[in-house]
């Protein structure tokens, strides 16, 4: 099971899209993240809630990913581990 790191919603200078977030798995490429596209993530919080999302493409050039989750992950989840795993 891969881990990763929650980086930050994905925004724009106006806008916040609750439901995306960015992921760090340790990536150096944007054609390794590419590869990612269609993975489901998992979030599990302190009180051992999951919430599951779907990686949808990558971010930028250096690596990062976009996942769409189910429901938007709380603001505490900024900079705490998700793990890659389960069906494509």
């Amino acid at each position: 099971m891969i881990q990763g790191k929650v980086i930050q919603f994905r925004r724009g200078r106006h806008t916040i899209h609750e439901r995306h977030f960015l992921l760090d798995f340790g990536l150096k490429t944007k054609e390794e993240a590419k590869k990612l596209a269609g993975k489901e993530v998992e979030w599990k919080s302190p009180a051992g809630k999951t919430i599951r999302g779907k990686i949808s493409d990558s971010h930028g050039n250096s690596g990062l990913v976009r996942a769409i989750f189910e429901k938007g992950l709380p603001g505490q989840s900024i900079g705490t581990e998700v793990s890659l795993g389960g069906k494509e």
